[in-house]
């Protein structure tokens, strides 16, 4: 999930979800909200993750990126990797 500080409401949801070992292994799901800002949120989110799976070390440093930049876009963030996160 990514936080946004308390006077900022959500300019959307979005859920980015595990697909699997095969690649493309992400879906990046508008929930609700601008669709012109989930869109180019998107696309980000694809060129930094589209071909790499959650256990490759490069996974965390690209995460890392994409859930600030959902903060800087004012954008609600979920993660569905498939497993519960600990």
């Amino acid at each position: 999930m990514s936080m946004l500080s308390e006077n900022q409401l959500p300019r959307g949801q979005v859920r980015i979800v595990y697909l699997g070992p095969v690649a493309p292994h992400w879906d990046v799901q508008g929930v609700s909200g601008d669709r012109k800002a989930i869109d180019e949120f998107r696309q980000r989110v694809n060129a930094r993750l589209l071909l790499l799976p959650p256990h490759d070390p490069q996974f965390r440093r690209n995460r890392e990126r994409v859930v600030k930049d959902a903060e800087r876009e004012a954008l609600y963030l979920e993660w569905d990797l498939g497993v519960p996160e600990g």
